[in-house]
């Protein structure tokens, strides 16, 4: 039987990403009475089950990047053999499991999963790709629910989305008060996690003196700078180098 589990040893090798997606979240999510179209404490929830990620799964991600429902996953290294099946099913199952604890949920949650090919040089380019989704994401979100609010079903407001240009969309929104330019920057330009080095002084008691040690700490960043920028490239050269 065990020729029977046909890609048990499939094996992929780094660098690459793993990309997961929420998946029957509309149900759990709605009874929790969240903000649309963006709810910080939703926000908060996904930050910190990356955050957990990075202390308790036990793998040793580079850095995460996550919006809306979606997370990337960086690696340079991978234990279990580097096998897909391992890495397809441990990740979005810890994260389910996660959010679900962070959110104190009553049904159920979770996550599909992919796995991204990439060489060092590749990783920036799809950090590019994604935070250009997250902004097409938080356009169509406002423009999304300003419709409903504007008295369309939710059948109508996504048939006049789809026909809509972005600017078109921009217009409609600032005139029911909001500047889309002006939006919170986590929602236009996604969440980073990573690690970082700091220096942390203390007292060696058998050297009987104060001593300097570096430590790694986990940080969120809210505020990312947009990656195609000059800052953004050299953050991310900082993360991919680490």
């Amino acid at each position: 039987m065990k020729k029977r589990e046909i890609y048990s040893q499939l094996r992929v090798f780094p660098p690459f990403a793993v990309r997961i997606d929420g998946r029957g979240f509309r149900r759990a999510l709605r009874l929790l009475g969240l903000k649309k179209p963006y709810d910080e404490s939703f926000a908060h929830a996904m930050a910190n089950s990356i955050d957990l990620f990075f202390k308790e799964s036990g793998l040793n991600p580079l850095f995460a990047f996550t919006f809306s429902d979606e997370i990337s996953f960086f690696f340079y290294e991978m234990p279990y053999n580097n096998r897909v099946e391992k890495i397809d099913s441990i990740i979005p199952g810890f994260i389910s499991s996660a959010l679900t604890i962070q959110l104190k949920l009553e049904e159920p949650v979770s996550f599909d999963s992919r796995i991204i090919l990439l060489g060092k040089e590749d990783i920036y380019k799809y950090l590019l790709w994604r935070q250009a989704e997250t902004w097409r994401n938080h356009v169509s979100s406002y423009g999304y629910y300003t419709l409903l609010k504007s008295g369309l079903s939710e059948n109508e407001a996504a048939t006049r989305l789809k026909n809509m240009k972005a600017g078109d969309i921009h217009e409609l929104v600032f005139r029911h008060g909001i500047n889309l330019a002006e939006t919170q920057a986590w929602q236009r330009c996604g969440i980073l996690v990573y690690r970082e080095l700091y220096e942390k002084t203390g007292y060696d008691p058998i050297k009987q003196k104060e001593v300097k040690t570096q430590r790694k700490r986990i940080i969120q960043n809210w505020n990312p700078p947009i990656f195609k920028t000059e800052n953004g490239r050299k953050l991310i050269e900082s993360l991919v180098s680490w």
